[in-house]
């Protein structure tokens, strides 16, 4: 399939950039989506966050070159290491033994394989879902940057959503709501060409006051409910990436991503999952 095709792209890309800085922008266009929806799709189906994989095949690879006698400084920097400290702490997290050990006393060492996507069909399991167009939306609330590596945000939006639940942010944001999609939100707005930030907000006419305003442009959506906690939130992420948008027709749109919470519990969330889509061309 088309989306297969591109990510098998970006794998021989990274292949051919190892040692070199990886320009993410060029992954994501030979992907056919945004940077930040190339590193999502890239982290569910591979199973390990883009960073971690690209970190992975360049350890590997820096084992080979000490094995055939390159000195470790000289491999440390031809895989973008600046400090032989930190290579040897990349390397040994790897492989379970520092880079001199390797090279001069033979230690085992792990080899770690180039990617390659394909289709696997699975068992069938039902995805409620619908498609809505609309308008473009205003919402108010506060945000935090995003950084373009996703793997470094994983503490970043949970420790907001803390201390807005702590400094009564939650509470003052749902007095304010008064359009739709009615409920709190979570709104990843990651577009390629803009500052990336994560706000926690509601859509309201209201004026922003001390907080930020923020809109969130026309876009087709499809949308999925679903209950539980954040891990069941991200379970669906997934299987919307891994199953449902494969098989849709549909591929990313320029939009951001969002969570609308209809009950916030944080235990026993009731939720839905925005994902904003365009046709693809026949």
């Amino acid at each position: 399939m088309e989306w297969v095709d591109g990510l098998n792209r970006t794998i021989r890309y990274m292949e051919d950039h190892l040692t070199e800085e990886i320009d993410w922008g060029e992954l994501a266009k030979l992907a056919c989506c945004s940077a930040y929806h190339y590193q999502r799709m890239f982290a569910y189906l591979a199973g390990l966050p883009l960073s971690e994989y690209i970190r992975r095949r360049r350890m590997s690879l820096a084992a080979v070159d000490l094995l055939a006698g390159g000195k470790v400084v000289d491999v440390a920097l031809k895989y973008g290491y600046q400090s032989p400290t930190a290579f040897n702490r990349a390397f040994q997290a790897f492989h379970g033994a520092p880079p001199s050990a390797v090279r001069d006393a033979g230690a085992p060492i792990k080899s770690f394989s180039p990617l390659h996507f394909t289709i696997t069909v699975k068992g069938a399991e039902e995805m409620e879902y619908r498609v809505e167009k609309r308008e473009a939306f205003r919402i108010v609330g506060v945000s935090q940057p995003l950084d373009r590596d996703l793997e470094k945000n994983f503490e970043t939006v949970p420790r907001m959503w803390g201390q807005a639940a702590v400094d009564g942010t939650i509470q003052r944001l749902a007095g304010m709501m008064d359009s739709q999609p009615m409920g709190l939100l979570g709104v990843s707005a990651c577009g390629d060409g803009e500052a990336w930030r994560y706000f926690i907000a509601v859509a309201t006419s209201h004026e922003a006051g001390d907080l930020e305003a923020y809109t969130v442009p026309a876009a087709t959506w499809a949308i999925f409910p679903g209950r539980g906690s954040s891990l069941s939130l991200q379970d669906l992420e997934r299987r919307i990436v891994t199953e449902w948008l494969p098989s849709s027709g549909y591929e990313y749109g320029s939009a951001p991503d969002i969570e609308v919470y209809l009950n916030a519990d944080p235990q026993d969330a009731i939720y839905e999952v925005w994902i904003p889509v365009v046709k693809k061309d026949p």
